[in-house]
């Protein structure tokens, strides 16, 4: 971490790129190299993942420390971390094709670190497989590019690639197609559409690592290839089309699917999957400054959120015991901020920054993006705009009925104590059921679901259970993090000069976007403008969200029933509708699991019919036959040479009586 902020330092002071190759293969056709590359994307990756991963350690520590696979863990992390820095440091692709397998590997170890636990072994399978198909095209494209320019190497392949596009020399078809493959790698690793399913699934593994590859090593990488590969998208706009598009339905997909979400963690996995979404739409519009720049203050943002929510789950194991569907569910949370203060203050932090409200970080890059959006093109502006309001009240409604109002876990019967109209848990085979919050209880009954024999076994206690606050390591962690949180986004602040080219960031970037076609801000007095646009949305998906999951009801009893009413019988199919798309994700799993996985199966059980009674059965039915027929003939033989001229006599004249017709 050190290294890397001298790295940044002398990048900000001279703004140099340096190149450090060392020879590796050597034939007549191909000399290969492997080494370091430092310049100001390099610099900037690598302060974050040094700052995040050793914030992450420390917090590991603690959060790990009577785990049996301590050691593991931390052999894990630490090749996952270093997975990642020689990612950002390879100065060619066959190297960040090297790197980026490696992530993908560290990745599958530490998702299914749990691995005794059926849910984390599938997870991390399906982590696994889903990233193979990214890669698959990734690899593909890589090839490709090699077979057009000859070269492996970044800047001898630019320089190639846009010699050959200003004289014509290239197929432009063959060029989009190998471009596309390369965009097929970031899709799987940054959870784009379609191939976004194994994110919300990768919560299985323990909480520091959901932090690391929500923020700074996973999916970063996929952010990182396309601003590694600018030049070459840049110079094909119709790929920049494809990549804009998809990063606006990721965006709003993953809002929508957030709406209502059970799960802490998998909430802020589906806001990590929207906030990716704004990257790749950032990128693909050509603005790259912003897309990158959203990149760092995400990552800070996000990692205090999922530290923050391991402390959530560290504090509510000790009330309703170890098992991720009871610690991890917000129906068993509330009212954490009266017994855990400094974990929801600085979750708030992180909640105010995601949302996009000043001066928090994320509001400067992401009122970029949603500015550059609408100049571009509306319907993108429009995407970018609806979803800030839609992260702003579900990032709320996660805060609300976690931190605010009862704690839900000493009560008789445990249900979402809300009077949302998107309606949250099943109770007694019910979609819905609204609870007062007035409910009292004498002692206190929590149960454990015996997971093997399917029984609950009611345990009567005589004190109520509380949680308490995290120890001084992970809140060492979660303060530290709310000083970026609070103040990095001011690095992207245009100075008073009022040109975007003034702030610190573009400073650095300069070498970058002195060849970008990025849409340069104007002045405060626009930019003011600009943010009122973005902040309108955000604070009306606040006062909903307040209004439906906060600390003080607006709703009587009886609308509560109407509402309950409504969404068992189907008389509201607009907010079933919502509903339902929420929380069945979108369908996209329900249907991936009918096309591909029992597809699949019936495509095997198809060949293996074929195999067996096709193919089999010819060879098979040769032998049969072949059998059959000498089994048959050896009866002929009697021994008898009566016999024998008999048929000899009989067949003789039977071929003169054929002649003579």
């Amino acid at each position: 971490m050190i290294f890397s902020f001298t790295i940044l330092w002398q990048q900000f002071i001279d703004n140099t790129i340096h190149q450090y190759l060392w020879s590796w293969i050597l034939d007549k056709q191909i000399n290969f190299k492997i080494g370091f590359l430092i310049d100001p994307l390099t610099s900037i990756m690598l302060v974050l993942i040094t700052t995040v991963g050793v914030l992450v350690m420390i917090y590991s520590d603690s959060y790990m420390s009577h785990d049996q696979g301590y050691v593991r863990f931390f052999a894990y992390l630490s090749l996952f971390t270093a997975s990642m820095l020689g990612l950002v440091l390879s100065p060619n692709l066959i190297q960040i094709y090297i790197f980026w397998e490696l992530v993908g590997m560290c990745s599958y170890l530490l998702i299914g670190f749990w691995f005794t636990r059926p849910s984390a072994a599938n997870a991390c399978q399906k982590a696994f497989i889903t990233n193979r198909i990214g890669d698959f095209g990734l690899l593909l494209g890589i090839l490709g590019f090699y077979w057009i320019t000859g070269s492996f190497e970044f800047e001898n392949l630019f320089k190639r690639f846009n010699e050959l596009l200003i004289n014509n020399e290239v197929n432009l078809y063959f060029a989009n197609l190998c471009a596309f493959f390369l965009f097929l790698g970031p899709v799987a690793k940054s959870a784009q559409f379609p191939l976004h399913v194994w994110l919300p699934d990768a919560m299985e593994g323990p909480t520091p690592i959901s932090a690391l590859i929500h923020a700074a090593t996973m999916v970063a990488a996929g952010i990182f290839l396309i601003a590694r590969l600018f030049p070459i998208f840049q110079s094909l706009p119709y790929i920049m089309n494809i990549i804009s598009w998809i990063g606006a339905i990721t965006a709003l997909l993953g809002a929508t699917i957030a709406l209502a979400q059970k799960d802490l963690k998998k909430g802020l996995a589906y806001s990590t999957m929207s906030q990716l979404g704004y990257m790749m739409l950032a990128l693909g519009i050509g603005s790259y400054q912003a897309g990158l720049f959203h990149l760092i203050t995400h990552a800070y943002s996000k990692a205090l959120l999922f530290l923050g929510s391991g402390s959530v789950i560290h504090s509510m194991e000790s009330i309703v015991g170890y098992s991720p569907n009871k610690c991890q569910n917000m129906a068993f949370m509330g009212g954490l901020r009266k017994f855990m203060p400094i974990t929801g203050i600085t979750f708030l932090i992180g909640t105010f920054s995601i949302c996009g409200i000043p001066p928090f970080a994320c509001f400067w890059s992401k009122d970029a993006i949603i500015t550059d959006s609408w100049l571009y093109f509306s319907g993108l502006g429009w995407i970018s705009w609806i979803t800030a309001g839609l992260t702003a009240f579900y990032m709320f409604r996660i805060y609300f009925l976690t931190f605010e109002g009862y704690l839900r876990a000493n009560l008789n019967k445990v249900s979402f104590i809300s009077v949302s109209i998107w309606g949250d848990l099943q109770l007694n085979n019910k979609k819905l059921e609204f609870i007062s919050k007035k409910l009292n209880t004498k002692f206190d009954k929590s149960f454990e679901i015996d997971e093997h024999n399917n029984k609950k076994q009611f345990l009567e206690k005589r004190k109520y259970l509380y949680p308490k606050e995290s120890d001084n390591k992970m809140l060492f962690t979660l303060i530290i993090l709310t000083l970026p949180t609070l103040f990095i986004g001011f690095l992207g602040a245009p100075f008073p000069q009022g040109q975007a080219e003034f702030d610190l960031l573009s400073q650095c970037l300069y070498p970058i976007l002195k060849n970008s076609s990025e849409i340069i801000s104007g002045n405060w007095s626009e930019f003011i403008l600009n943010a009122i646009n973005s902040l309108s949305i955000v604070i009306l998906g606040i006062f909903i969200a307040f209004i439906l999951y906060g600390p003080i009801s607006f709703f009587p009893q009886n609308l509560e029933k109407n509402f309950e009413f409504l969404l068992q019988n189907n008389l509201n199919p607009f907010i079933s509708f919502i509903y339902n798309w929420s929380y069945f994700r979108g369908y996209i799993d329900f249907y991936y699991d009918i096309v591909f996985i029992k597809g699949t199966r019936l495509l095997a059980q198809f060949f293996l019919f074929l195999d067996e009674w096709i193919i089999d059965g010819i060879v098979n039915g040769f032998g049969i036959l072949i059998s059959s027929g000498g089994e048959s003939t050896k009866y002929l033989e009697g021994g008898r040479i009566s016999s024998y001229l008999f048929g000899l006599i009989l067949g003789i004249f039977l071929l003169l009586s054929s002649a003579m017709f």
